[in-house]
């Protein structure tokens, strides 16, 4: 005797319906479902957290989906993305501490309370962002750091301090002589770490994180972090779409490249502004292509700089030693990223914010420093 099948409830006939069709009319009758069905609230939820566990199948990560969502949807999906990623988090295999930082940064609150359907709406919408989520190149964090490693080190806790106060300053040569100094430590700090792989090589490195490029003048602000993972022994590969690039390298240096691009990126819309305000003074506006130019040059500037801080910190016996990390760096990258293209930069044709971006860039300059023993 042939038993019939249980007829889908309303959860599994509400994601049929609008999760596999685009259309408006679709995601109004699935909502439509869900808000008549208060019973059905655990299994909605509970088959969120498996469309999170799939995204970190497929290689995303907290940051990169809260990114996305923030992108593409309003503020209460990104709420909705990080309660999903809070509860599905104990389920969860061990990560690193990378990961672990990135759910500690999630943003808090619950979404604002509303009727139900408007609820189901919004819920039904982030599914179907969460479903149609491609896949990434895996970035696999070690849960375990080679002992004596901290990475919240004296150096970097330095280092944060210098570009905290660069950072906050109002005095442009104020901050570029702190940014300069925290740039040398960091070259410093990565050659110590380079000197300890010598002595006992650590089987984990390279590895890779992502760091969010998000518009406006994304591609700027690319170069930029280009141009300081370059200057801090780590390849940037920009991924356009999703708004991220990958940043490959040893762990030390990885997180030098997060500190130092977040703080540039700050001291250069500060400049940035202050170029502006001049500009209007003198009677003439500015424009997108002024910011598009001004960055640009601003980045190229800044890797310059900083390349050249970082050459300091190194003598003739420590080449060989980098020269394996790059090696070791190269080849990661390229398992990673076997297809890359070049991109060339657009809308760098303001002479005036090439100028002003290229100065700002200019006006400390590094002096040499006396090299490690």
């Amino acid at each position: 005797m042939s038993s019939t099948p249980d007829p889908p409830g309303t959860v599994d006939r509400a994601l049929r319906t609008a999760l596999y069709d685009t259309a408006d009319s679709a995601l109004d009758a699935g909502a439509s479902l869900l808000a008549s069905d208060p019973a059905g609230d655990a299994e909605l939820a509970r088959r969120g957290t498996e469309f999170v566990a799939a995204a970190w199948r497929r290689g995303w990560q907290p940051a990169d989906v809260v990114r996305l969502v923030r992108r593409d949807l309003d503020d209460v999906h990104v709420r909705l993305a990080a309660a999903l990623i809070r509860a599905q988090a104990p389920d969860d295999r061990a990560r690193g501490p990378r990961w672990t930082a990135q759910l500690a940064e999630l943003p808090e609150g619950d979404p604002p309370r509303t009727d139900r359907f408007s609820h189901a709406t919004a819920v039904l919408e982030l599914y179907r962002l969460l479903l149609r989520l491609p896949a990434l190149e895996p970035l696999e964090e070690h849960t375990e750091r080679r002992p004596g490693r901290r990475s919240d080190s004296k150096t970097l806790t330095r280092i944060r301090a210098l570009l905290a106060k660069a950072e906050a300053t109002g005095y442009p040569e104020e901050a570029e002589a702190l940014t300069a100094k925290a740039q040398e430590l960091m070259a410093r700090h990565s050659v110590d770490e380079a000197l300890l792989d010598a002595a006992a090589p650590d089987p984990h490195a390279p590895g890779a994180c992502r760091i969010g490029v998000e518009p406006p003048y994304e591609q700027a602000k690319a170069v930029l972090l280009d141009a300081v993972a370059g200057a801090n022994h780590c390849k940037a590969v920009w991924n356009e779409p999703f708004c991220f690039s990958t940043v490959v390298g040893f762990e030390a240096d990885l997180e030098a490249v997060e500190l130092l691009f977040t703080s540039l990126l700050v001291q250069a819309h500060t400049a940035m502004t202050r170029a502006e305000a001049a500009q209007r003074a003198g009677g003439r506006k500015r424009t997108k292509t002024f910011r598009q130019s001004f960055l640009a040059a601003y980045a190229h500037r800044i890797g310059t700089r900083l390349t050249a801080a970082a050459e300091t910190q190194v003598g003739d016996d420590l080449l060989p030693v980098l020269a394996t990390r790059e090696v070791a760096v190269t080849a990661a990258t390229d398992r990673l990223f076997p297809d890359t293209v070049t991109t060339r930069l657009r809308g760098v044709t303001d002479e005036a914010g090439w100028t002003e971006g290229a100065e700002a860039a200019d006006r400390a300059q590094v002096r040499p420093r006396t090299r490690l023993p």
